[in-house]
């Protein structure tokens, strides 16, 4: 198997897997194929059949909760304060909500619908989640948050989070913020947790993730003994906008990497996804507008910060205002390095500025979304290093932290009327030293040949020759770096076909070929034949000219 064909390898055994119909090993997904693939037997899953084995699993459980809740009685708490629906053990001791510290309005709970049927069980007690978030206050005691949550360490509750565990197959449609075509991937996301709570932070929560899903368990009543268990608070729909929102900013990482800008657009679409409500453990403290949570499981904490953070994003206009202004002192630069006197300089950087602001307005005028503005976020502080994990009696801390995976978007373009696998490529050494070199090339074609005809003799060399040259080329030059350093790159990347056996070969439009013989045709037609033949020959003695004069300076 390819590293296209198969998203994630799993041990057999888990609870999320979907199973091979035919031997029941576990089937992994393949993205080219779209569809789940046994790699013991060869057998295949569609889609629809994976969805149905994941409803039969749940139906099967919904009937033991339902059997299970008669012979453990639980309560259900609604927060005076912010709302929040908790669920705990009858006999349990739970007089304050873990979320704003406001008091509960205990009653009977009779509703086994309301808790999810798998659960990931807590392996950090309470003592030990507040040392931990003790030792983070400690490591960080400049921070304004550190200070205040210290004090309030004692105050760390346990609870069961409600989240639906997303898994499954998506498709996503992609593109550059700034400009540039539309793409089409394939991916598959394995581990991306949807909180499924209305008043709980949302960063604060993805800020303690991962999870390891190897202790995922089907859910007993006797895992809340000593927890509370927040219920499901939002509308299905919210929760399905929710998941299409997570599952594109899960993959906007990946997205980001191919198309080698963080503006990036990523619409997914998952309605193939496997969806399946879960309960996760977690130490949260709230508390006069501080916010903090200890992953119950790893031990990683995650601080909301007390105040906003703001980040300026420039209109499209501004950009092409300082790219004119760095456009026009590059070329300044040039002249001043060739010796140029000053009142050239002045006179051709001006003309070049002129030309410069409409060619980057009209390029920065077509990104798809125009965003400006102070944009406000909270940060989120998180703790160093990896997962705590029990040796014997000891809790001891990893060194490496672990990352959440994801999967490599697969790309797929239409070739000749079939969907192919495709590698994207876009900026390389080669096509960004091409541009530049076109660039310089276009400025200073006269002088790199009056430096041939004399010999490279620089003392010789005068730029006033080729005046009316730079007046003339100055200004294409910006058009020859737009179309080759920015619009050419980002519309035209080299694209890389996939071959069954993993190889990769590059795939060459055969319009392109096309195009550069038609502009031939079209140069030998119009210039190179009369009237305009003679006005060719004319530029072509004027062009030799320049040349000369610049090579040889002027004949007094």
């Amino acid at each position: 198997m390819t590293a296209s064909d198969v998203a994630t390898e799993k041990k057999p055994g888990k609870l999320y897997d979907i199973h091979c119909p035919s031997c029941g090993a576990p089937a992994h997904y393949d993205i080219r194929k779209r569809m789940y693939h046994c790699s013991y037997c060869g057998g295949t899953v569609g889609i629809s059949a994976a969805k149905n084995e994941r409803k039969g699993f749940r139906d099967i459980s919904r009937k033991k909760m339902r059997k299970a809740i008669k012979d453990f009685p639980l309560q259900k708490g609604s927060c005076t304060g912010c709302g929040a629906q908790v669920v705990f053990a009858e006999g349990d001791a739970v007089a304050n909500c873990a979320f704003c510290g406001r008091s509960l309005v205990r009653k009977a709970f009779v509703n086994s619908d309301e808790i999810p049927e798998l659960i990931v069980p807590f392996a950090i007690t309470h003592e030990e989640a507040q040392g931990i978030l003790a030792d983070w206050c400690d490591k960080n005691k400049y921070k304004k948050e550190a200070q205040a949550i210290r004090k309030k360490t004692e105050d760390l509750k346990g609870c069961y989070l409600p989240y639906e565990l997303v898994r499954g197959p998506v498709e996503c449609s992609v593109f550059r913020i700034e400009g540039g075509s539309i793409y089409e991937c394939g991916g598959f996301v394995d581990q991306v947790f949807i909180n499924c709570s209305k008043k709980l932070d949302n960063q604060l929560l993805d800020g303690m993730e991962p999870y390891d899903l190897d202790d995922l368990k089907e859910f007993e009543y006797s895992y809340i003994a000593g927890h509370q268990v927040k219920t499901v608070d939002i509308s299905e729909d919210e929760l399905v906008r929710r998941v299409d929102v997570e599952v594109s900013e899960d993959y906007k990482p990946a997205i980001q990497k191919t198309l080698e800008t963080k503006a990036v657009g990523v619409k997914a679409y998952c309605n193939g996804v496997l969806r399946m409500p879960v309960l996760l453990p977690a130490y949260y403290l709230a508390f006069d507008g501080y916010m903090a949570s200890v992953n119950g499981q790893t031990g990683k904490v995650s601080v909301r910060a007390y105040q906003d953070s703001k980040y300026l994003l420039l209109p499209w206009w501004l950009k092409a205002i300082l790219a004119t202004i760095a456009g026009t002192a590059g070329v300044a630069l040039g002249l001043f390095a060739f010796g140029a006197e000053i009142d050239l300089i002045y006179v051709a950087s001006g003309c070049l500025a002129l030309v410069l602001i409409f060619v980057f307005f009209t390029a920065y005028s077509q990104q798809y979304e125009e965003t400006y503005g102070l944009e406000y976020y909270r940060k989120i502080f998180t703790s160093k290093g990896g997962a705590y994990i029990r040796k014997g009696k000891q809790l001891v801390q990893e060194k490496k932290e672990r990352v959440k995976p994801v999967t490599k978007p697969v790309f797929f373009m239409n070739i000749n009327g079939r969907q192919e696998e495709v590698e994207l490529r876009f900026t390389s050494a080669f096509r960004v030293i091409r541009a530049l070199i076109i660039a310089f090339s276009v400025v200073f074609l006269p002088v790199i040949f009056a430096l041939i005809i004399n010999g490279f003799n620089f003392s010789q060399l005068n730029l006033g020759g080729s005046a009316v040259w730079f007046c003339l080329a100055v200004p294409l030059a910006p058009f020859f770096l737009v179309k080759y350093g920015r619009m050419d790159i980002y519309d035209n990347p080299w694209i890389y076909l996939i071959m069954e056996n993993g190889k990769k070969k590059r795939y060459k439009p055969k319009r392109d070929s096309q195009e550069v013989r038609e502009i031939i045709d079209f140069i030998k037609e119009e210039f190179f034949r009369p009237p305009l033949l003679w006005v060719s020959l004319l530029m072509v003695l004027l062009f030799g000219t320049m040349v000369y004069l610049t090579a040889f300076g002027f004949i007094e």
